[in-house]
């Protein structure tokens, strides 16, 4: 049993040149500025208008701090990225690279976490565009006609989850805040039948089935569509910074990280789901005038635009209004609402639908044609790559999709996608990374036109574990802490960060013995540390997923594999 056998880079980019009947050739007409468009598109979305109001709420003004780090590390990654893409310019992200550097379980294991990236991370995206849109309506006043907020019925716009628990904190005494009241008020008003009170996210559902529709039917977005649409939510942004700059108060920014170091790392899955997005620029690479050149460009433009409108929206954000009451689904909104700033509330609202069914858009695109690339290998069955005759799209694979993001959608909550989400992308990141490293160091291997500049890892990175276990056993209070075996309950929680300090062992002695390159083992390390801060539940619901993922490889890929005829 060959578990790692490779697709070889020479015939897929065969492939990709002159076209086959498994592989069909792309127009090439994206240049840098269509390819920051959209990487800008992918990735403003339900970030900066939803998971930075969670990510704020635990680590203050100071979460400003992890957005630095969070994007210093996405930049490491996107230096892994744009050499695979230069050294195999198609389409298939890090499932066609790691087929090529990896073999073939490493790639079905990506692909199938990928479906975690695009689907699942789209059932976060559909819930923050159903909190937006709920509060738009309720923030539409037009005395002429006597309205004065549209009020949905609160158990038909939120999940099942967040009501019941919302309740539950409420009875036990939990301080009242907005979000729980929300909360309590559609698990009391809830029809019930059979016993079973019936709530469920409907506008989620609704903006999900809706644009699975459009992108059944063969719905296509221009270069120039996009373009336009990225300038319309960048200009919106930056008017909401410059009239929310002139509302900060500065005693909101005091105490600065008012939960420490702990408090800000929190917040690592609603950062770091902010930044998904700038990898799916790699899925283009087809579709570029010159990938090796234009790729990285566009990957690295948007992450540094990106970031600054981040930095941007948390101080003003924090500045505006107490963190405390951040922790909701629709934070922009809210703050301006909250100092009666109704026509701001409703631009805001605006530009969030746009821009999360945009996104939504993106990435319910790209989810089917990874299963039909999956399926073109044979590691899926061919109904997932059959194409529709009218519409010419991977019909099936869509209407799966739609399915995977709108059911979850009614009834899963916004916090648990996002950190579900943050793991698998985390996860890819980190294969990505050490695929390029793996190549690196076989000296007969393919080479990438593009070029990550090279900084010798060797003394740094070991030097760099020193310091940090140095520093662990000068906190004597925290190295007791890790090192306490204790109860199960409180042990589990240090497992991926035993899991970190072993890899970064591990990798520092790889990088001593093979000097490899400083900026891809940052990008490698820098993931798994983001990766280890979250919640050891997070861990256990990603392994039963790749459980579950590899149990439908041996029972079905490894057999059927176009590689295994061969």
């Amino acid at each position: 049993m060959n578990l790692f056998r490779k697709k070889d880079i020479d015939k897929i980019l065969v492939d990709a040149r002159e076209g086959s009947e498994s592989h069909l050739a792309l127009n090439r007409n994206l240049g840098v500025r269509d390819l920051t468009a959209f990487g800008i598109a992918a990735i403003v979305g339900a970030g900066i208008f939803s998971t930075i109001g969670v990510a704020t709420s635990e680590g203050g003004p100071a979460v400003v701090f992890l957005f630095v780090f969070t994007a210093f590390a996405c930049a490491c990654s996107g230096f892994a990225y744009a050499e695979f893409a230069s050294l195999i310019p198609v389409s298939g992200s890090a499932y066609t690279y790691s087929y090529a550097a990896f073999g073939e379980l490493i790639a079905w294991i990506i692909g199938w976490d990928l479906l975690i990236e695009y689907a699942i991370g789209n059932v976060a995206v559909a819930i923050s565009w159903s909190d937006y849109f709920t509060s738009l309506l309720a923030n539409i006043h037009i005395d002429a006609l006597n309205i004065h907020g549209i009020h949905l019925p609160a158990w038909i716009t939120m999940d099942y989850l967040s009501a019941s628990r919302g309740y539950q904190q409420l009875i036990a005494g939990a301080e009242p805040t907005s979000l729980l009241q929300d909360a309590s008020a559609a698990w009391t008003s809830a029809p019930i039948i059979g016993g079973l009170r019936i709530i469920a996210d409907i506008p989620a559902l609704c903006i999900t089935l809706f644009i699975t529709y459009l992108i059944y039917i063969g719905i296509k977005e221009s270069k120039q569509a996009g373009n336009i649409m990225v300038l319309v939510k960048v200009i919106i942004i930056l008017l909401v910074i410059s009239i929310g700059a002139f509302h900060i108060h500065t005693e909101n920014w005091s105490p600065f990280a008012p939960n420490g170091i702990a408090g800000v790392l929190k917040g690592v899955s609603g950062v770091f789901f902010a930044y998904i997005g700038f990898d799916a620029i790699s899925t283009t690479a087809e579709e570029c005038k010159n990938p090796q050149r234009d790729l990285p460009r566009g990957m690295f433009n948007s992450i540094l635009i990106c970031t600054f409108l981040y930095l941007a929206i948390a101080l003003v954000l924090t500045g505006m209004v107490n963190y405390k009451e951040l922790n909701v689904g629709d934070p922009l909104a809210y703050a301006f609402s909250r100092l009666n700033l109704r026509w701001i509330s409703v631009l805001v609202g605006f530009s969030a639908i746009v821009a999360t069914a945009s996104v939504l858009l993106v990435f319910q695109l790209g989810q089917p044609r990874i299963w039909m690339s999956m399926s073109r290998d044979g590691l899926l069955p061919a109904i997932f790559s059959r194409i529709h005759p009218k519409y010419k799209t991977p019909g099936f694979s869509t209407i799966v999709t739609g399915f995977t993001v709108a059911v979850p959608a009614l009834f899963l909550n916004l916090t648990e996608m996002t950190e579900l989400t943050s793991i698998g992308t985390l996860f890819a990141f980190i294969l990505v990374c050490a695929g390029v490293l793996r190549l690196h160091t076989n000296p007969h291997g393919p080479r990438s036109k593009f070029k990550t500049p090279y900084i010798n890892g060797k003394y740094i990175v070991p030097l760099l574990f020193i310091v940090m276990f140095a520093a662990l056993i000068y906190e004597g209070k925290w190295i007791r802490e890790f090192l306490t075996y204790g109860e199960w309950d409180s042990f589990r929680h240090k497992i991926p960060m035993y899991l970190f300090f072993v890899t970064f062992a591990y990798v520092s002695y790889w990088t001593f013995t093979k000097k490899l390159s400083l900026i891809i083992v940052f990008g490698l390390l820098t993931c798994l540390y983001l990766m280890a801060q979250l919640t050891y539940m997070n861990w256990l619901r990603f392994s039963i997923w790749l459980v579950v993922g590899l149990v439908i490889y041996f029972l079905y890929g490894y057999k059927h594999s176009k590689l295994n005829n061969k």
